[in-house]
């Protein structure tokens, strides 16, 4: 089997309510590409029927054209799940993708070529100039101004949005940042863009439209507490490296 162009790495903690729609609309628009793909679901120690619903979903649309893996992560942590589909993958550009699917599915080919030529990373961005938000409560727009204004401060001063749950990585990138990987929480992207700035890679926001879910994963007064304090953990190791 030769080697896919695109691979999309979705990774899914009890997700079996949103898992199916999403699939469907990533397989629809992949099979109306010219390019070859592939689709690999990480499912990542739920505690409903996500790997059910994620191997039925692949047992009914396998094929070697677009093949569909379903992967188990044990450990528990976005960034886990993240990062195993990320070494799991075999395709040349590597595009991570929330399974609630909060921007438009045809939005993906701006990430990579020819869209943009020679990328190492590109990210999301609800806040770069004509990116849209919708239905966005004003106060989780608060909060994660917030905690992005911390860091800009502490860590990334040039990103307008690191958040944001889609981002495409050039295959050699991906394996060199992710081995180097340490925070398996939500703030594992935060490490991931550090990493890259430090090493010199070249990152490319894309403003995007973006939906607002209610049905978010991301708990705002437990989850922002531990993702500030991984902020200053990935700056105090950098420190110590580089004593």
């Amino acid at each position: 089997m030769s080697k896919p162009f695109l691979s999309i790495i979705i990774p899914a903690y009890n997700e079996e309510q949103r898992l199916p729609n999403t699939l469907e609309q990533v397989l629809t628009f992949l099979q109306a590409q010219s390019y070859q793909s592939e689709i690999l679901i990480v499912e990542n120690a739920s505690q409903d029927d996500t790997f059910q619903v994620a191997r039925l979903f692949a047992d009914q649309y396998h094929n070697d054209d677009l093949p569909i893996y379903v992967i188990q992560e044990p450990d528990q942590g976005k960034g886990s799940a993240v990062k195993r589909g990320m070494f799991m993958a075999r395709g040349e550009y590597r595009f991570m993708c929330d399974a609630d699917l909060s921007m438009p599915v045809m939005e993906i080919n701006r990430f990579f070529p020819p869209a943009i030529e020679e990328i190492d990373i590109t990210i999301a961005s609800r806040e770069a100039p004509g990116a849209v938000r919708y239905d966005e409560p004003a106060y989780r727009h608060l909060v994660g101004r917030l905690f992005n204004t911390l860091i800009r401060v502490l860590a990334l001063p040039d990103l307008n949005d690191t958040q944001c749950g889609f981002k495409c990585f050039r295959a050699s990138v991906a394996e060199d940042l992710f081995k180097d990987m340490t925070i398996t929480g939500w703030s594992f992207d935060v490490e991931i863009l550090y990493l890259a700035q430090q090493r010199g890679y070249r990152i490319v926001e894309v403003p995007i439209q973006w939906y607002y879910n209610p049905d978010s994963r991301i708990s705002v007064a437990k989850d922002s507490m531990q993702m500030a304090l991984d902020i200053f953990k990935i700056r105090f190791q950098n420190r110590q490296v580089r004593a």
